[in-house]
């Protein structure tokens, strides 16, 4: 049987990353994120399909970071996505960025239970607890009684610590070094340059599209976990006093 042909994106952190695997080889891009991702997606996408040797009438399935993260990279992601996989008539995965974050910390540095945090803004961080159980598996951690960990999740730095300490992992993800003292002296591998890239992207698509846990793109959504993004003038001056 032939090898499938994936195509994955995701834009919710300040980088928009892609990636086409085709024959067994992963093509991946990272590009600026933010406001120019909307602009850059769609040229991007047709760039490395081509340089895949592929086209998109090729591409058995697609991969997109649901978030949490960027709620403009978030909805333009889901937005590209779902566009395509209803055009195309392709099924549709979504994946946790923070997921994607676990992935590559492993291919890094071989963690196998991790804490990833992205950078919520507002003092705030994205979290959560994750365990792998087979290539490019990732479930959320659970404690010995079964329970959920964390995840996603947004938490305080405080109540992050605390969470930390009482189940400690590696520790992956940007947001580590936004909120490093939330385990400064906890003495805990860290993998602070893990990104929801390529080689993750493509990892996770691949697993997810083997496993058929397709969704059907007219159902496709961001994961927010926040639902507020701006603080009140008063909030603000509250925040700083």
């Amino acid at each position: 049987m032939p090898l499938p042909c994936l195509l994955a994106l995701d834009a919710a952190t300040e980088h928009l990353h892609l990636a086409v695997w085709r024959d067994g080889v992963v093509h991946a891009r990272q590009l600026a994120g933010g406001a120019q991702a909307s602009m850059n997606l769609l040229p991007a996408i047709a760039s490395l399909v081509d340089e895949a040797g592929a086209t998109l009438q090729d591409i058995d399935a697609i991969g997109y970071g649901q978030g949490p993260g960027a709620f403009t990279g978030l909805r333009t992601a889901c937005s590209i996505a779902q566009g395509l996989a209803i055009g195309l008539d392709r099924p549709l995965v979504a994946l946790d960025t923070l997921a994607l974050v676990a992935e590559s910390a492993h291919r890094q540095a071989g963690f196998e239970r991790v804490w990833t945090v992205l950078d919520a803004r507002m003092g705030e961080a994205y979290a959560a607890c994750w365990q792998r159980h087979g290539e490019a598996d990732w479930r959320l951690a659970t404690d010995a009684a079964g329970v959920v960990i964390a995840g996603p999740a947004l938490l305080r730095p405080e109540a992050l610590r605390g969470l930390v300490q009482a189940h400690p992992a590696a520790l992956a993800g940007p947001g580590w070094m936004v909120f490093e003292s939330a385990a400064s002296d906890l003495d805990l591998p860290m993998c602070v340059l893990a990104l929801p890239d390529g080689e993750a992207l493509a990892a996770l698509t691949r697993q997810a599209h083997a496993a058929q846990r397709w969704i059907d793109p007219a159902l496709a959504l961001p994961l927010y976990v926040r639902d507020k993004v701006a603080q009140t003038t008063a909030e603000r001056a509250a925040a700083r006093a």
